[in-house]
């Protein structure tokens, strides 16, 4: 049975989602079987949140805000693994 989460969060650490928090945003999707997507608000075109180049893409600096979208099985517990995350500030200090 497939299901669907989305989730708008805002990225609060200083240096945005450089290299390392895309880097843990891709690892984190990929341990789901669901389709993570993730897309800026002030943006129409999402990417694939199992993807760091594509998430680098995004050039999501201090304060932008983003949708995550996952579609699939696990689809609930992706979204909320992705936003706890990105609420986090991706650990950094």
């Amino acid at each position: 049975m497939s299901s669907k989460a989305s989730a708008k969060v805002e990225i609060s650490n200083r240096l945005g989602m450089h290299a390392r928090p895309a880097m843990l945003l891709a690892e984190l999707a990929q341990q789901y079987r669901s389709s993570v997507t993730v897309r800026r608000l002030d943006q129409s075109n999402a990417v694939d949140a199992k993807s760091i180049m594509q998430l680098m893409m995004l050039a999501a600096t201090t304060g932008t805000k983003l949708e995550v979208a996952a579609d699939g099985p696990d689809a609930s517990e992706a979204v909320n693994a992705i936003e706890t995350l990105v609420q986090a500030g991706f650990q950094e200090a």
